[in-house]
């Protein structure tokens, strides 16, 4: 049986995150092994007064504890990572389980904005984590805030071909 680690948040209300995530995987024949990063209140997109409980200290040793069992991964899945350090923290991943595919889905912003509480330099640093990453599936706010260029609503298929060819720049050999 294939197993995949998915890594994200925990948002109790919104349908997204590992409430989504890790139905849809185990719906495949998957075994979802599951790293959360965080719990939130509600998802971002209630912006004000939500509440998040960083889980940036849990992620070492619960990996350390795979490795010292033998736990093997066919994949490495990312969606919210709520923290820079996290980023790193996901990086190190990709080296301590080299034979796992990384997929990152960047998940920081959508439709022009970034989401509460992250910023350009967020999205600088989930760009060296998308250079690393053997598929990248960013949406438009998300490509754009990456690559530095601005958000293009009103978008045409030149437009998606030119931004798959600037994300792959990044390293990724596929987005």
């Amino acid at each position: 049986m294939k197993r995949i680690i998915t890594i994200q948040d925990i948002s109790c209300v919104g349908k997204c995150s590992l409430t989504v995530a890790l139905p849809i995987i185990s719906a495949f024949g998957v075994e979802a092994a599951i790293l959360p990063t965080a719990v939130l209140s509600t998802h971002t997109a209630f912006k004000k007064g939500f509440t998040v409980h960083d889980l940036s200290g849990e992620i070492t040793p619960i990996t350390a504890h795979w490795k010292a069992e033998g736990i093997a991964f066919d994949a490495i899945y990312t969606g919210y990572l709520a923290s820079f350090d996290q980023i790193d923290l996901v990086k190190k991943m990709a080296t301590d389980f080299p034979e796992a595919l990384l997929f990152v889905d960047p998940a920081m912003g959508d439709n022009g904005k970034l989401y509460y509480g992250f910023d350009e330099a967020f999205a600088h640093k989930m760009a060296e984590l998308c250079a690393v990453a053997d598929i990248i599936v960013p949406n438009l706010t998300e490509a754009a805030f990456m690559l530095g260029i601005p958000y293009n609503p009103d978008y045409d298929e030149e437009y998606i071909r030119s931004l798959l060819k600037q994300l792959t720049t990044l390293g990724c050999p596929r987005a």
